[in-house]
């Protein structure tokens, strides 16, 4: 089987409640949805597309690709479906892999028992058909093979992406309780924001949301900061296919014209670190930064204008007391400063709205 140009599920993970927005990515690459679900999207396709999907996807945490589905009542069931399969057409050789899973089944009560059953059934296939034993560890630095088992099902995966796709790869300095970019992009596809019209974000912090914003706003896919995914790790990798959709990242980038994204916080090192990820990100140049009190952040006139404020709360940033007159506050400068402004408020349980 080449897994290249073979048609298979794909299942494309994300975090809770963010999966309408990773639909709508992966409809806008021209793909088409078999099914929607609370932590993903499931469509068809080769480990081809794949490539495609992990360098474009913002919203996106993994890109399955299905290998095997079988029934399985104990991991003695995992090990004898596994055993049997084809692992020598997956992994070059030497090789090295990692297991990750799902587990939800009576008989386990740690996953990692089930993984190291996945790791046995692949490691004797392979010493078994080349007379060498590949070598495994926990890093997702090679191919990495994914189960998913629940109650009597399961399925067996090709984790395309390796580290999560929702960390895009330019924060080098995260801050305090910094918010993951693949939800912070989530968040903002949430706004409707027409990637024209002022973007505000007070209380910047580490600068995820004013960042996201200018990459969105720009075209400006995640691939471009990321050069190791788990898919250049398998047998018959053609690098050619990877070159050249890597090579569309830089093509598809456009320029906005007047775009204005005003990122503020009090505190100077914050904005100092924020500048640096905005430089990783290549859209430094984008961003208006300056140290300043919220209430003193310049909120242009505008009637389309967004504004994304994440502050600080008890249980993530600060003493519950002391911030009750911080939230009034906030309350006073949107009420005198942000007419016209769509305004979403961060708290502390993240929610994004309804669509």
């Amino acid at each position: 089987m080449n897994l290249y140009t073979t048609t298979s599920s794909i299942i494309i993970t994300c975090h809770k409640r963010i999966a309408p927005y990773l639909e709508k990515e992966v409809m806008e690459l021209g793909f088409a949805i078999e099914e929607t679900f609370i932590t993903g999207v499931k469509l068809k396709g080769t480990i081809n597309d794949c490539i495609k999907l992990n360098l474009n996807l913002r919203c996106a945490s993994q890109v399955l690709y299905s290998l095997k589905q079988f029934t399985a009542n104990d991991a003695n069931d995992i090990y004898n479906n596994l055993k049997d399969y084809n692992w020598e057409s997956i992994l070059p050789e030497p090789g090295y892999f990692s297991v990750t899973s799902n587990v939800n089944n009576p008989t386990i009560n740690n996953s990692m028992f089930a993984n190291l059953r996945v790791k046995d059934a692949v490691v004797d296939r392979l010493r078994d058909k080349r007379g060498t034993r590949p070598s495994t560890g926990a890093e997702l630095t090679g191919t990495v093979i994914h189960l998913f088992w629940k109650n009597e099902e399961a399925e067996i995966f090709i984790d395309t992406s390796g580290d999560s796709l929702a960390r895009h790869g330019y924060r080098k300095i995260p801050g305090l309780a910094p918010m993951l970019e693949g939800l912070a992009a989530a968040t903002i596809f949430a706004a409707n924001w027409d990637k024209h019209s002022p973007f505000i974000n007070p209380m910047c912090g580490s600068g995820t949301l004013a960042i996201e914003a200018a990459l969105i706003a720009t075209n400006r896919r995640p691939g471009l900061f990321r050069t190791n995914y788990a898919f250049m790790h398998l047998q018959g990798y053609d690098e050619t296919i990877y070159q050249r959709e890597d090579a569309l990242l830089e093509e598809q980038i456009i320029d906005v014209p007047n775009l204005k994204i005003i990122a503020t916080d009090y505190n100077p090192k914050a904005i100092e670190n924020a500048k640096k990820n905005a430089i990783a990100a290549g859209v430094h140049k984008l961003i208006e930064f300056a140290v300043c009190d919220f209430a003193l952040t310049n909120v242009p006139p505008y009637e389309k204008g967004v504004m994304m404020i994440n502050p600080e709360y008890g249980e993530r940033l600060g003493d519950i007391t002391a911030l009750q007159e911080t939230y009034s506050r906030i309350g006073d400068f949107m009420k005198q400063k942000c007419g016209g402004y769509l305004v979403m408020y961060l708290p502390a349980i993240w929610i994004l709205p309804k669509k």
